[in-house]
């Protein structure tokens, strides 16, 4: 009687089939005009050329992930946009500092590879780095078998960036009465999904069937590299913030300066139907602002004479306004007033 040899395939990890996704991840470079975007992929380390421009450049690194945004596009069976959202979480966080993205890296964990899903992310990978002028020069996808459920994956990104020492956005450039604007948010971004999931099976919702809810639950993170990367290098902005999670209190925070506060004025924000809705599902307004960007997916912290200036890099859509100021103080960032949910 003879037995049966064991293979890897039969564990659960087909190689064979990663190969052909990192094949496909290679051909897209045939499609964006010639230009070799991915010539290092499939190889060991990938290596980028340095810029010429920088005089004495600073290295900047990022890492994010999407969180649990990846189960409403499991749910709907929609991947085209989350990679969009894992390219946005990393560089938006690169320019806080000034930085200009330069390479970007995905990592892949799923329970089993499935061609047209993984298809599906890296097409939004690339348009990722695509919008924010990064090069996607590798990554890794692990099939892994029984640390996932069947269908379930994780995706993370890591980004890396340069910036010229005279160029970085620091604490100390940030001065008393300079001007906080709000850079409208697409919608959601990567934050709450939790939440929001919660309130979706707690209130019975066919997901499936709501067709406007589910747009603005997938709709991608909004990039800001470009705009901010040339009001910096024209010298139009002091200070920035990525509205992430911790909302405008948390990551405002983190960029102002020593003996300064913040002071937002709430009445002053536009937000966005999907906010709105949430806030009807018995969600404090406390809680909105600390879970979620209400509507404010950037900040930036402005010299005043600056101001319309700033708003000429942007499109109507997108357009900054002003919702605060920076004043004397012990390091705070203090809300006013109440945005209006109706």
């Amino acid at each position: 009687m003879s037995k049966k040899n064991l293979t890897y395939k039969k564990s659960g990890v087909n190689i064979s089939v990663a190969d052909k996704f990192v094949k496909f991840i290679s051909s897209i470079n045939a499609k964006d005009k010639g230009k070799k975007k991915f010539s290092n992929i499939g190889g060991f380390g990938s290596i980028t050329n340095i810029p010429k421009n920088f005089k004495k450049p600073k290295i900047v690194a990022c890492t994010d992930g999407v969180g649990t945004k990846l189960e409403i596009a499991n749910l709907l069976n929609k991947f085209d946009t989350i990679g969009i959202d894992l390219v946005a979480m990393s560089v938006n966080d690169l320019i806080v500092q000034g930085a200009k993205p330069l390479i970007f890296l995905d990592y892949i964990s799923i329970n089993k590879i499935t061609i047209q899903k993984l298809k599906s992310i890296i097409k939004g990978i690339y348009t990722g780095c695509k919008i924010s002028n990064c090069e996607l020069v590798g990554g890794e996808t692990a099939e892994m078998p029984d640390t996932f459920e069947q269908d379930k994956f994780d995706i993370a990104g890591f980004a890396v960036g340069l910036v010229d020492e005279k160029k970085i956005l620091n604490k100390n450039r940030i001065k008393k009465n300079d001007l906080v604007l709000a850079i409208p948010s697409s919608g959601l971004h990567s934050n709450g999904y939790s939440l929001v999931r919660y309130i979706l099976k707690k209130n019975k919702i066919n997901l499936k069937k709501n067709i406007r809810l589910k747009k603005h639950l997938l709709e991608p993170t909004k990039i800001y590299v470009k705009e901010v990367l040339k009001l910096n290098n024209k010298g139009l902005i002091n200070g920035c913030a990525n509205i992430t999670g911790g909302g405008l209190v948390d990551n405002l925070m983190r960029v102002i300066p020593n003996n300064r506060n913040i002071e937002i004025d709430l009445s002053k924000i536009t937000t966005h139907e999907i906010f709105k809705w949430i806030k009807k599902n018995n969600v404090s307004n406390k809680e909105m602002l600390k879970t979620f960007n209400c509507g404010v997916g950037f900040c930036l912290i402005i010299n005043p004479k600056n101001l319309e200036k700033v708003k000429s890099f942007f499109t109507k859509k997108y357009k900054p306004y002003v919702i605060g100021s920076v004043t004397k103080g012990l390091n705070k960032v203090k809300l006013n007033g109440s945005i209006n949910w109706k």
